[in-house]
């Protein structure tokens, strides 16, 4: 089973800040609407911004024209926020690339972004440097960044493998 890295609030650093090539992924999802009986849209956001992970979710109906701002700013996006995503653009893949690297660097930064304890920040590092680690496009190249910035070389690709659960925090 594929296990999602969830990347936690606290993490900071890296080249995440807003402008060109910012990373940010957005699912819509529609329902009636409570007032009107019109399409609501409940639109949610997961992006990068001065170098911490964000989301956002907005709701708003095109029939009455209501309109509630539901979330903004860092910190980790709840599951259905995620599953949403997940659903939207499918999941993508983290992997290592070059020379083995340092172990100390991997776990300083799993133990930091995804805020797990040492014994499962190991486990994460083994299934990263094996066959990578699942996530959100957006969370998987947080933790790019934040490897990068340690002198660790990854990439991230689209993941054609089953679907998993998130890492527990």
């Amino acid at each position: 089973m594929t296990e999602y890295v969830v990347p936690g609030p606290s993490a900071r650093g890296g080249d995440g800040s807003v402008g060109v090539g910012m990373t940010g992924q957005t699912a819509k999802i529609e329902s009636r609407c409570g007032r009107c009986e019109g399409t609501q849209v409940r639109q949610v956001n997961q992006f990068i911004d001065r170098g911490q992970l964000w989301w956002d979710a907005e709701v708003y109906c095109e029939s009455c024209g209501a309109y509630l701002c539901e979330h903004a700013g860092p910190g980790r996006a709840p599951e259905d926020v995620r599953s949403a995503l997940l659903a939207e653009h499918g999941p993508s893949r983290l992997c290592v690339v070059g020379p083995r690297p340092s172990l100390v660097s991997v776990l300083k930064v799993l133990r930091e972004v995804s805020e797990v304890s040492l014994p499962r920040a190991r486990e994460l590092a083994d299934e990263l440097t094996d066959t990578g680690l699942v996530g959100t496009l957006v969370e998987m190249e947080f933790l790019k960044i934040q490897l990068r910035s340690r002198g660790v070389a990854a990439e991230v690709r689209p993941d054609a493998g089953p679907a998993g659960e998130p890492i527990p925090s």
